[in-house]
């Protein structure tokens, strides 16, 4: 799994970080998200797509591996 995201639709609604905060961490100037880790280990796999439903920008996604 590779997780993507595009920093300009974030609307820094912070629903990432509180989710999966090894994961995501926002920028303390805007609140846009920053990508921690892009390949999280498979015990995040769950988490980190629950994630994806709950950003309310569809700022994030993810790449699954072949």
């Amino acid at each position: 799994m590779r997780v993507i995201v595009d920093e300009g639709r974030c609307v820094a609604g912070g629903q990432c970080v509180m989710a999966v905060p090894d994961v995501f961490d926002q920028r303390d100037e805007d609140g846009t998200v920053v990508l921690l880790d892009p390949t999280p280990h498979r015990d995040r796999y769950a988490e980190v797509h629950d994630v994806v439903m709950l950003c309310p920008a569809a700022a994030i996604r993810i790449q699954d591996d072949p």
